[in-house]
């Protein structure tokens, strides 16, 4: 009999409830509910990448290439980087395999974060690596400092490091990213994850990518330009090993309409204007309103300590509202609550209110 190798060491990927899920649970219409556990886009995809998507639809039975080709030197002049430092990926998940199939040779290790995004393990253990963590601490404010990382470095060929962090959404200055390159080996990369870059004033990573040729900067267009359901992401790298993207990519990895919502989606500037101030304001409102401790928060969503995350979760899910309970993370005594409209997010914070008060 025929069986899949070992997969005991594996987990498996805990993602957000989704509206149809619970609606069809709840037996509620989906219209009345508010999702806010998956850190996606309130207002929706980027009204110029919908525009180019039915534009594009009449040519989805061709390749990818000469889209895939002009969104690359979009996101290069975007970035001022080379075209080879881009490596488009359908998803940020897929870039961060791109990454291990470049650097992971069977047994080398990685160190991740915990809590953390559950991926950065998991495509690891995909590649035949094997995975170290380090600890971001509730007690420390969630602070991520280079001591937090080197402190259990031990040689790890990947270090993965995340800014505005998730679940927490504690950043990483650049001097400390700096400090991290510097004090890890010759042999190890680190990977800056900034999924939520958009959504904080720090400045990236990719200015490290220019200089040294051990950082890797990861991106993605499901947040703030609201792509998440195309599944586009890059990583930008340095240009000394740019050209190792050919030997690991997939054909035509991306497709010819998720190319075609990119290239729109960075000309949309009104959008992720709308997006990146509203986010700011949900995180203060649910701050300043909220009958919980919050977090502070550089990216979309915010961190707040209730007790029973599961609890909360269920009673405000029962009330339509659905938020991140973060026992997958390890912090079951807290939930995420991804920043929505002002109305959702003025909703979400009265349901929480309710529920913790009964």
């Amino acid at each position: 009999m025929v069986t899949p190798r070992d997969l005991s060491s594996h987990t498996v990927y805990r993602a957000g409830r989704g509206i149809e899920e619970v609606a069809r649970e709840l037996d509620m219409d989906p219209d009345d509910l508010i999702k806010l556990a998956s850190n996606e886009n309130p207002f929706g995809p980027s009204p110029k990448a919908v525009e180019a998507v039915q534009a594009a639809a009449e040519w989805m039975h061709s390749y990818p290439k000469a889209s895939h080709t002009d969104l690359v030197a979009k996101l290069a002049a975007r970035w001022n980087v080379a075209d080879e430092q881009v490596w488009l990926a359908p998803s940020g998940d897929v870039a961060l395999d791109y990454l291990a199939r470049a650097f992971i040779e069977p047994g080398d290790r990685v160190l991740v974060p915990t809590p953390g995004f559950a991926y950065y393990p998991m495509s690891a253990r995909y590649h035949h690596g094997e995975v170290a963590e380090y600890r971001i601490e509730k007690d420390g404010g969630f602070a991520q400092t280079p001591e937090t990382v080197l402190d259990s470095y031990d040689g790890e060929r990947i270090v993965y490091l995340t800014t505005p962090h998730n679940p927490t959404g504690s950043e990483m200055a650049l001097e400390d990213i700096e400090t991290v390159a510097e004090e890890t080996g010759e042999d190890t990369l680190v990977v800056v994850d900034e999924a939520y870059g958009e959504f904080t004033d720090a400045p990236s990573a990719v200015e490290l990518v220019e200089s040294r040729d051990d950082v890797a900067v990861l991106r993605t267009f499901s947040k703030a330009y609201g792509l998440a359901g195309v599944r586009l992401g890059y990583a930008l790298v340095p240009e000394e090993w740019g050209d190792a993207y050919a030997r690991i990519n997939t054909p035509f990895s991306v497709s010819e309409l998720a190319c075609r919502a990119g290239i729109a989606a960075l000309d949309d500037d009104d959008h992720v204007e709308q997006t990146v101030e509203t986010a700011r304001w949900a995180r203060e409102y649910v701050a300043e309103h909220a009958n919980a401790p919050v977090w502070d928060s550089g990216g979309n969503f915010v961190l707040v300590e209730v007790g029973d995350g599961e609890g909360v979760f269920e009673a405000m899910k029962n009330e339509g509202v659905i938020v991140r309970d973060c026992s997958s993370f390890g912090l079951s005594e807290c939930i995420r609550i991804t920043c929505g409209t002002r109305e959702q997010t003025k909703t979400a914070v009265a349901t929480l209110n309710e529920v913790l008060e009964s």
